[in-house]
C-alpha cells in the first residue's frame, strides 16, 4: 500500500505540474480517432470505447468510491478524484473539438454550440477557472458534465454503433435529460411533490430547449469534403461551380446541387437537399449516403422547375432527417435581360 500512495502522490504531482498534457492527449486521441474513422475503423472505435468508459465511471463514482473503501479499507484521496475528474473533462472536450470544428458551419448558429465547447475546453485546462469558479458552482459543474457527455455521444454513437446522425442526437438528448434529473435534484433537494414537480418541468424543458434548437448541433461525423452548384454532371463528376447564373441559361437543362459528403464507415444516412429561394423553400429532396468513402459520398439533385422570374438569392440547405445542419450550397440568379443590357 506505502508503494501505491507514493505512486498516486507522484502522478498528481505530475498532473499539476503539467496541467496541459492531459487535454493535449485528448486533443491528439480526437485527431486521431477523426483521422483513422475512415481507414482504421477498429482503432477508432476503441479509442471512443475508452472515452465512454471513462464517462461510465464519472457517473458512477461515488458509488464505486465506496465500493473501494468497503473493500481495501482505504479512502481514494480527495485530490486524487478532483484531478480524474478535470482529466476526464479535458479529455472528453479536446477529443470532439476536432470533429465539430470541422463539421460546423460558422456562418449560422451552430457557432454558439461549438463555441461553447471550446469555452468549456478552455475553462477545464485553466485550474483557477475550474476549481475556483465552477467547482463550488454545482449548477454550473454539472452543466459542463452534461453538455460534455452530450457532445461525446454525439461523435461516438456513428462510429460505435452506427446509429445515424438522427438516431444519435435523439440517444444523446434524452441521455443529457435523464441524468440533468438527479443533477437538478441534488442542486433543489426534493422535499414535496411540488419540488418534484417543477424539476421534472425544468428537465423536461431542457430537452424540449435542446430539440427545437437541434439546427444549432453540429452533426459531428459528417461533412463535405466537396460541393458545386453546376449546370453539368458527368460519370459523378460536376462541371465548374458555379456563383452566379442567368435565368436564361437555368431555362434549357437547370441547375445540379453536388455535395460528396463524408460519413464512418457502415453508416447509412439520410440526408435532404433543401432548396431556397429569397428564404422560402420551394423543394426538399432526399437522398441516401453510405460512409466509409475517403473522398465523401458523391450524391446530387437535379432542379429543372424554376419560378417563372427565378433572378435572386438561392441556397441548397444540405440537412440531416432531424434538420441539423451539414452545409449550405449559395448562387445567384441573374436577370437576363440585365445580363444583356451590360
Amino acid at each position: 500500500m506505502p508503494t501505491l500512495t507514493l505512486f498516486i502522490q507522484r502522478i498528481l504531482e505530475l498532473m499539476k505540474r503539467y496541467p496541459g498534457v492531459i487535454a493535449l492527449g485528448g486533443f491528439i486521441s480526437g485527431v486521431c480517432s477523426f483521422i483513422l474513422v475512415d481507414r482504421q475503423q477498429g482503432l477508432a472505435s476503441w479509442i471512443t470505447t475508452i472515452m465512454l468508459v471513462s464517462w461510465v465511471w464519472l457517473m458512477l463514482e461515488n458509488s464505486l468510491t465506496k465500493l473501494f473503501t468497503k473493500v481495501f479499507k482505504r479512502e481514494i484521496p480527495q485530490p486524487l478524484l478532483r484531478y480524474a475528474t478535470q482529466m476526464i473533462h479535458q479529455e472528453s472536450l479536446f477529443f470532439v473539438l476536432p470533429f465539430f470544428f470541422i463539421t460546423t458551419t460558422w456562418n449560422s448558429g451552430q457557432l454558439l454550440f461549438t463555441g461553447l465547447l471550446a469555452i468549456a475546453a478552455l475553462i477545464s485546462i485553466t485550474d483557477p477557472l475550474y476549481y475556483k469558479w465552477l467547482a463550488p458552482r454545482r449548477w454550473a459543474f454539472l452543466a459542463l458534465h452534461t453538455l460534455t457527455l452530450f457532445a461525446t455521444l454525439l461523435t461516438a454513437l456513428p462510429v460505435i454503433l452506427h446509429l445515424t446522425t438522427s438516431q444519435s442526437f435523439k440517444l444523446a438528448l434524452g441521455t443529457a435529460v435523464v441524468l440533468s434529473f438527479p443533477s437538478l435534484a441534488s442542486i433543489f433537494p426534493i422535499r414535496t411533490l411540488r419540488n418534484a414537480l417543477a424539476i421534472l418541468s425544468i428537465t423536461v424543458g431542457i430537452g424540449g430547449v435542446g430539440w427545437v434548437l437541434r439546427s444549432w448541433v453540429p452533426p459531428a461525423t459528417l461533412w463535405m469534403t466537396d460541393v458545386a452548384i453546376s449546370m453539368q454532371l458527368q460519370d459523378r463528376t460536376p462541371g465548374d461551380s458555379l456563383e452566379e447564373v442567368s435565368a436564361e441559361q437555368i431555362r434549357g437543362g437547370g441547375l445540379y446541387a453536388y455535395t460528396a459528403i463524408n460519413a464512418p464507415r457502415g453508416l447509412d444516412e439520410r440526408i435532404y437537399h433543401v432548396w431556397q429561394f429569397n428564404g422560402k423553400e420551394v423543394d426538399r429532396i432526399p437522398l441516401d449516403i453510405h460512409g466509409g468513402r475517403k473522398e465523401g459520398y458523391r450524391a446530387w439533385t437535379h432542379k429543372q422547375n424554376f419560378p417563372g422570374n427565378p433572378a435572386g438569392d438561392w441556397q441548397v440547405r444540405v440537412l440531416t432527417e432531424d434538420g441539423q445542419l451539414i452545409g449550405v450550397l449559395r448562387f445567384k440568379v441573374t436577370d437576363s435581360t440585365a445580363i444583356k443590357e451590360k
